[in-house]
């Protein structure tokens, strides 16, 4: 069932989305090479309790850690551990947020030092076809309009799109419905309507689309070992044109990505 959000509502979820904005941006100021997953899960922790909040995956479902960091081939859930990041990693960046009684949800794919340049090409990529879903996100269109941008943008360029895990609707459950995925055919799946707030995350591999589940039974990686980005941010459907409440200015303001 969809929960359609009045505009007191959306402006919390804004607030959210900012925080986690806000919290993604302090993180990205330590991922360097030298650093452990576990240091910058400390990191976002410490942030998000002094601005008022609690982490918004601590615990959910019983996950252990305040973010969920993915590095290279984990495309997404990844725990933090004492890895330490290596020059020419990237690392997915997954981060949540509950204030007000609503949550926070995004993430970015940040490159560790220099990277080469087909996995510069896949950060792009994938942020780029970010944008691209999130311009679909207005009322009367239709979740496969959204995918098919994405898809469409991905395939084009040489990469995949992953089918087990799609973006889906954000309110007072971190995971609402509709479910929203990268991939699909334009006027198809759940129609969109003004006061949804959904979240659209690009899951995108350099090589082939198939994942496969770690042992922990958390993390989900790339089937062939190459590297996946992921790149998430929340969104109000609105007429005419979509309403993105995440912004990666903050990221944007710190270093060149």
């Amino acid at each position: 069932m969809v929960h359609y959000k009045t505009e007191e509502e959306i402006d919390i979820l804004r607030e959210n989305a900012i925080l986690v904005s806000k919290t993604l941006a302090e993180v990205g100021k330590h991922v360097a090479p030298g650093v452990t997953t576990k240091q910058l899960d400390k990191i976002a922790e410490t942030f998000i309790r002094d601005n008022g909040a609690v982490p918004g995956f601590l615990g959910y479902g019983g996950f252990p850690a305040t973010l969920c960091l993915s590095v290279n081939d984990m495309v997404v859930h990844g725990i933090p551990d004492g890895y330490v990041l290596q020059e020419g990693d990237i690392i997915s960046v997954d981060c949540g947020t509950v204030y007000k009684g609503f949550y926070g949800d995004s993430a970015y794919t940040f490159p560790v030092g220099e990277v080469d340049a087909q996995t510069a090409l896949l950060l792009k990529t994938t942020e780029e076809s970010l944008y691209l879903g999130a311009a679909q996100a207005v009322d009367g269109n239709r979740t496969g309009d959204i995918g098919h941008a994405v898809q469409s943008y991905c395939e084009a360029r040489g990469f995949s799109v992953v089918r087990e895990l799609v973006g889906h609707g954000l309110g007072r459950d971190m995971h609402e419905d509709p479910m929203v995925p990268n991939y699909g055919k334009p006027g198809s799946g759940k129609k969109l309507r003004e006061g949804m707030v959904i979240c659209i995350e690009p899951m995108i591999n350099a090589g082939a689309k198939e994942v496969y589940e770690k042992a922990d039974g958390w993390g989900i990686a790339t089937a062939d070992g190459r590297k996946s980005a992921h790149f998430e941010f929340a969104v109000a459907v609105r007429k005419g044109k979509p309403e993105i409440l995440t912004t990666f200015d903050y990221i944007k303001k710190i270093k060149e990505y």
